[in-house]
């Protein structure tokens, strides 16, 4: 069975209409106003027992109740069913068909749940469902008690007959009261929240006076206070424009004086910068006339070095082209020309037969001339 079925049913006692949307139409429905009548099976509730010391809670709790209650004897009509009527169905059943003789019973008996759980739901919902759902409710309920009183009533015994009725007529009986009682309890609960909520707009009425005239009193507070704050923001603006004026007094003559003394420092600034930059053009000049000094001092020198150096060249060459001689030279004019045989690379033995002098003196001089750094004259 499902679970759905089995629980208890809840009421709805939440700000929402109770009739938000119709369970087949998607139009909204509005709830049946009207008192039920008698060929409803119903009753109408006394407008003060909601009055009473009766709560929601409360109402919900005899819900709940009327539910389980409902719920228990569907149950135990239903087993007692199905252990009925299985039998007189096997009797009038063929043998290779005996094991459908549950089938039947079951139908009704979900039927019966079908229509008690939909006609609580549309209770809750202060809704009916028409016609229809009546008919297939007294058709269960009809169907039931004669399926339940068959076996007894074709037996000729009444006694069966009345104790195999108790339960389906039971279960008729509870199905239309449980029906009636949640209709019953829905406006009730609608008459509750009807009297709630005129009771809430009566107190937020009640509260929205209170704020208003807590408002209004506020109002005239901040007011007051604003002038008094307005008057003292007037004084003291007075006096601010006072000491304002007083201080651009001082001010403008402190910027006056700061004015003159930027002019004698800008002046004075202007002169030291004209100062420097005189100086920075003779110091210009003299270092461009002391370059210039520099680079004729280097020029010369270079040229005089270039002059010695071919003078000693050509001396170099005309003392090399005398060639061998016979005779020993003097001393001075040997060493020069043993210089000048170092100086082209010549061997020791070539140089000995230019000068005339031996080969062990040579050498020596050459020893000489390897010792003399580059930088000093030769000196043979």
């Amino acid at each position: 069975m499902n679970a759905a079925l089995t629980s208890p049913a809840r009421v709805n006692t939440g700000p929402e209409h109770a009739g938000t949307r119709s369970p087949r139409t998607p139009a909204p429905f509005t709830p049946d106003r009207e008192p039920f009548t008698a060929e409803r099976d119903a009753f109408t509730p006394d407008p003060g027992a909601v009055n009473g010391p009766v709560d929601a809670d409360q109402i919900r709790s005899a819900e709940r109740a009327l539910s389980a209650g409902t719920w228990l004897i569907v149950f135990g009509a239903m087993l007692y069913s199905v252990l009925t009527v299985t039998p007189l169905m096997r009797a009038h059943t063929p043998d290779r068909w005996d094991w459908t003789a549950p089938i039947l019973p079951l139908v009704v008996d979900a039927a019966v749940v079908i229509v008690v759980r939909l006609d609580s739901v549309l209770a809750r919902l202060g809704h009916h469902g028409g016609r229809w759902p009546a008919v297939l409710r007294w058709m269960t309920g009809t169907m039931t008690l004669s399926l339940n009183v068959a076996d007894s009533a074709l037996k000729k015994d009444m006694v069966g007959v009345a104790v195999h009725a108790v339960a389906p007529l039971l279960l008729i009986v509870t199905a239309e009261t449980g029906l009636a009682y949640r209709r019953a309890i829905t406006a009730a609960l609608t008459a509750e929240r009807a009297r709630q909520d005129a009771a809430r707009t009566a107190a937020e009425r009640a509260a929205a006076d209170r704020a208003e005239a807590e408002r209004q009193r506020a109002r005239e507070e901040r007011e007051h206070q604003a002038r008094l704050a307005r008057e003292q923001r007037e004084h003291e603006a007075a006096m601010a424009r006072q000491e304002a004026e007083r201080r651009e007094r001082a001010e403008h003559a402190e910027r006056e004086r700061a004015e003159a003394a930027e002019r004698e420092r800008r002046a004075e600034r202007e002169r030291a910068e004209q100062e420097r930059e005189r100086a920075e053009r003779e110091r210009e000049r003299q270092q461009a006339a002391a370059e210039r000094r520099e680079r004729e001092r280097e020029h010369a020198r270079r040229e005089a070095e270039r002059q010695r150096a071919e003078a000693a060249e050509r001396e170099r060459r005309a003392l090399l082209a005398a060639g061998p001689v016979n005779g020993k030279l003097p001393e001075d004019r040997a060493r020069q020309v043993v210089a000048a045989a170092y100086d082209a690379g010549m061997s020791v033995r070539n140089a000995a037969e230019r000068c005339g002098w031996s080969i062990g003196w040579v050498a020596a001089r050459y020893q000489e001339l390897r010792d003399t750094p580059a930088d000093q004259p030769a000196t043979v």
